[in-house]
């Protein structure tokens, strides 16, 4: 099995931005740990990042002959961008959102995702242990 973790805007900035709310891991270590998960998991990971809408189009687009799945971390275009949704769903991807803060418990206009609804589910609120939620959700959805 192969899953693809896509990391959206700002998620580059891991570590430095609200370390209040995200913590000091940087995305280089949360990919590290994420791999190390993967392999005790049996399965391949591939771990991408863009701060560019439609780069994240793309690579969902590219995906769908090469992954099984995806865990997604749109950050704010999760609230915002419709290209994204249509990608996910013009390619029947199987795809996990995950964020790593309570959306629901945040600004209004976060408790709205534009993604959810083409998603198989949405795990938020834990960290960096909603990534290793995702895959797990994903690795179950994909085996049963």
């Amino acid at each position: 099995m192969k899953i693809l973790v896509i990391n959206g805007v700002n998620m580059n900035m891991l570590g430095l931005r609200e370390p209040e709310k995200y913590g000091h891991v940087t995305l280089e270590q949360l990919e590290t740990s994420l791999k190390e998960f993967a392999r005790k998991l049996n399965i391949e990971l591939d771990c991408w990042q863009s701060n560019i809408e439609g780069e994240i189009v793309e690579k969902i687009q590219k995906s769908r002959n090469d992954y099984d799945g995806i865990v997604l971390n749109a950050g704010a275009y999760t609230h915002t961008s419709v290209a994204i949704r249509d990608a996910i769903n013009a390619v029947n991807a199987k795809v996990v959102e995950i964020h790593m803060t309570n959306i629901h418990a945040r600004e209004e206009f976060r408790h709205i995702s534009l993604i959810a609804p083409v998603c198989i589910g949405q795990i938020c609120g834990f960290g960096i242990d909603s990534y290793k939620l995702g895959i797990r959700a994903l690795i179950d959805y994909l085996t049963n």
